[in-house]
């Protein structure tokens, strides 16, 4: 079983409110990452399904285990609510890993909660699923996340537009704490509470800030620098969280709730596929920008940790705030000069100097301009560029397939192959040597296998409607190997690189799943 450790509940006293999950009619396990379970040194025999489902739907909790639900607030679509808490979330405690590093073990869907606001407090089988899916996905793809431990059929219906199968997931997070947690308290005034606030996480993700000079203002920019790397990792392979709320912004920097997010197919600034974002607020270009708005409110909710004298917090918050699209931007760039096979740095200490980082920008926005002209797919153009490492100018290739204007691309790639031809003369490599190297190095940092939208929704109305959970398994083996060559016959034969039709992907839309 687990034994828990609850540092939450001991601590913070009035942050919550216990309370038990709801009965299940019929549990039946349906999904158990025996892999994340080893990680977390939890002793578990996969085969015995009983414990698993008897645990993993609350019906029966080790004796250490103390099921609390949380309180906190957010800015909903930039629309304050001044009370969110989890409604249908239940922290049962924490486990400490073999590694020494903590993790809260939540329940999401198991029932009615004190701060359900009316609702059911349940979960659909088809959103639990999807979370395994995009966040074992993100996992895969070195991307912070919370992960996907198990997900139980409760044997319930929940009754949404129609009825629909029941489950509870158990997720697994660095913790809970978020942008809204710190909000709750702040908005009620109760900055005694949010100083707490902060030391427990202080303690808990930041300990070796305690003590430092002017610790809040070190901590505040250590967490905006976490979501700047986030993001970029994000964009980088064509993520769109969709619902990017401050109650959905954790401390820890790690990607939580997974409602009407989608990844990208053909390459669009603009894309948003949530069916509730009716004015683009959370489209792809426009994360980072919501990013540093949601860290503004942050800042306001610890605004006297800054500083004693108003004036000068908001000058300490105000100078990480201008920096972060700084942050942002390097971030992006370092990912995308990895993903054109780009090792030059251009200074001897090892960074990009700022001639080579604008020419560098400058190439990628002329390759990303080049994909949204002619309607691209986002992941397979970056994929198969790595393919003409080494080829002469007027090769053929897998690449030029997805343009309607091959002219346009091979101009381009003119200009791409001179800057490799650069990187390699000026590092004293070996060209033919190189171009191996290159696209070796390039293959492992874009994806062929992406949690494709169609995919996705094929594979949870297989489980959901019919009760056939193969197209589900399949598709998490696939994106648990998101660098898997396309010769590989497990992922050719599935087509799990394979983007979706058009006109899916111009009808499509996602649901909060609440």
């Amino acid at each position: 079983m687990i034994t828990f450790d609850n540092t939450f509940a001991r601590t913070l006293d009035g942050f919550f409110l216990d309370c038990q999950p709801a009965p299940a009619s019929a549990p039946a396990l349906v999904f158990f990452n025996a892999a994340l379970s080893r990680e977390l040194g939890l002793k578990f025999d996969a085969r015995d399904r009983d414990q698993l489902t008897a645990l993993f739907s609350g019906q029966r909790l080790p004796d250490t285990a103390r099921p609390i639900a949380q309180v906190y607030a957010g800015h909903q679509f930039g629309g304050f609510s001044p009370r969110l808490g989890d409604g249908r979330a239940l922290l049962l405690g924490e486990v400490i890993s073999p590694s020494g590093q903590r993790f809260d073990i939540a329940f999401k869907g198991s029932g009615r909660t004190p701060y359900s606001r009316g609702g059911d407090g349940k979960a659909a089988l088809g959103p639990m699923l999807r979370e395994v899916l995009v966040s074992e996905g993100l996992h895969a793809l070195g991307i912070p996340t919370t992960r996907s431990l198990a997900v139980v059929a409760t044997g319930d219906d929940v009754f949404r537009d129609q009825a629909l199968p029941g489950a509870i997931l158990t997720r697994v997070a660095s913790s809970h704490l978020r942008v809204g947690t710190f909000q709750y308290f702040a908005g009620r005034g109760e900055y005694e509470r949010v100083s707490q606030l902060f030391d427990y996480a202080v303690e808990r993700h930041d300990p070796e800030l305690a003590g430092q000079p002017n610790t809040a203002r070190t901590w505040f920019e250590t967490v905006a620098r976490r979501q700047a790397q986030l993001i970029s990792q994000w964009m980088n392979v064509g993520f769109i969280h969709g619902v990017m709320n401050t109650d959905n912004m954790t401390i820890s920097g790690e990607t939580i709730d997974y409602g009407p997010c989608a990844f990208m197919e053909a390459y669009d600034p603009r894309a948003c596929f949530s069916s509730i974002d009716h004015q683009g607020r959370y489209a792809y270009a426009n994360q980072p920008g919501i990013a540093r708005w949601n860290l503004a409110r942050l800042a306001e909710a610890v605004l006297p940790l800054l500083h004693e004298d108003s004036d000068r917090a908001v000058e300490l918050a105000t100078e990480v705030l201008d920096q972060f699209p700084q942050w942002v931007d390097e971030a992006l760039l370092e990912g995308q000069r990895a993903k054109l096979g780009l090792t030059r740095t251009g200074a001897a200490n090892g960074t990009v100097d700022a001639a080579h980082r604008a020419a560098d920008k400058a190439l990628v926005e002329a390759w990303l301009a080049l994909l949204q002209h002619q309607q691209i797919d986002y992941t397979l153009a970056w994929r198969h560029l790595s393919d003409l490492c080494g080829q002469s100018s007027n090769s053929a290739s897998a690449l030029h397939t997805l343009f309607s204007d091959p002219l346009a691309l091979d101009a381009w790639l003119e200009r791409w192959r001179e800057r490799c031809a650069r990187d390699d003369l000026e590092l004293q490599r070996n060209p033919m040597t190189r171009a191996d190297e290159r696209a070796q190095d390039m293959n492992q940092v874009n994806p062929l296998i992406i949690p494709r939208n169609h995919q996705v929704e094929a594979a949870l109305t297989a489980a959901s409607e019919h009760a056939d959970f193969g197209p589900f398994e399949r598709l998490l083996s696939a994106l648990q190997q998101p660098y898997g060559t396309s010769d590989d016959p497990a992922f050719s034969a599935q087509s799990f690189a394979a983007p979706a039709p058009a006109p899916f992907t111009d009808t499509y839309r996602t649901f909060c799943g609440t």
